[in-house]
């Protein structure tokens, strides 16, 4: 079996019993590890002894005074933020029950963090997947896309890699892996998908989300692994390009764009132009169950929307589907 993503940490935890991801003092110590936690030459004595004592026991009390007597006031804020999370997390069985906990309860957490786990809850989730499609289209999950239309195709490209910011990576397991700063980027085609599994991590390659193309389907089957990871649900999700007097039932926005879209459509608005530029994907999900939907969407399939922002930039929210499709019991891996 081929492994991938090795900088989601996927490897430094355990699993549960019910599949779910166990937290571990090591994959704890990755967060220590981080630039904005990890002591510079000048940090003072009490953020150097705290940094070490966490390095030592991850999941020990830390009391305020601890971390009031840090002098430098922005590495005070951080280790507030990073304690915080650590809370959160220690709170919950899982990784998966602590991010439904997150999405469901609209707590406040970093957008990284959230983005963290949803790489290596989405890592759990597609294991075993040997499609480089369906693992790069998963990719949106937790990396905003700069989109293009190059040659009548639609390509989806890593927003930081283009940027030229993937010397700053999110996961410092991606400095630890020794991956390249720079990395040329490459649409994803027949004849080089088989070398994904090589550079993973390096999010260099973009990817043709044209309607009926195999980065439009391998999206739809990304988001069908991870409904069923989450929420223990079995969906079947159709991609489409066009929709005519569909009934509107229920729709799910994949980000704040595709909500925008969704809710004109619902009001019986008509779309600007730019709004229909913006559409990337159009999908119809129904449900192998309809007795869990709520009653009045029972029996209707659901239309999700992703659309891409006025900057260009796509930012999917995988948590729209947990927390906005019609079903009347939610439940997490556990």
């Amino acid at each position: 079996m081929k492994d991938f993503w090795l900088s989601s940490g996927h490897h430094l935890l355990d699993r549960s019993e019910g599949g779910g991801l166990d937290l571990t003092d090591e994959f704890l110590k990755v967060y220590l590890a981080r630039p904005e936690l990890a002591p510079p030459p000048e940090a003072c004595e009490a953020e150097r002894k705290l940094h070490a004592s966490l390095l030592a026991e991850p999941r020990r009390s830390v009391t305020s005074a601890e971390i009031s007597s840090i002098k430098d006031a922005d590495a005070r804020e951080n280790w507030e933020v990073m304690l915080g999370f650590r809370a959160v997390l220690l709170a919950h069985p899982t990784l998966e029950a602590c991010y439904l906990d997150i999405v469901r309860n609209n707590r406040k957490v970093p957008h990284i963090f959230l983005n963290q786990l949803v790489h290596v809850i989405l890592r759990s989730a597609l294991e075993g997947c040997e499609d480089p499609y369906v693992l790069r289209a998963a990719e949106l999950f937790f990396r905003p896309q700069r989109m293009t239309l190059h040659d009548g195709s639609l390509i989806a490209a890593d927003e930081e890699t283009i940027a030229g910011a993937s010397n700053k990576p999110v996961s410092p397991l991606v400095s630890m892996l020794g991956i390249p700063a720079e990395a040329q980027i490459d649409v994803m085609n027949d004849d080089n998908a088989g070398h994904y599994f090589e550079h993973s991590d390096q999010f260099h390659v973009a990817l043709d989300l044209s309607g009926g193309q195999r980065g439009h389907i391998a999206l739809a089957r990304a988001m069908e692994r991870w409904i069923a990871h989450l929420l223990g649900i079995k969906v079947d999700i159709e991609p489409f390009t066009e929709v005519r007097d569909a009934p509107l039932t229920w729709y799910v926005g994949l980000d704040a764009d595709g909500t925008k879209i969704g809710d004109a459509l619902w009001n019986g608005e008509e779309l600007d132009e730019r709004q229909k530029g913006s559409v990337v994907g159009l999908y119809r999900l129904t449900f192998h169950d309809a007795s869990i939907m709520v009653d009045r969407a029972r029996g209707e399939p659901v239309f999700l929307i992703l659309a891409s922002a006025a900057d260009k930039v796509l930012r999917f929210k995988p948590q729209n589907l947990v927390t906005g499709l019609p079903i009347k019991h939610l439940e997490a891996v556990s």
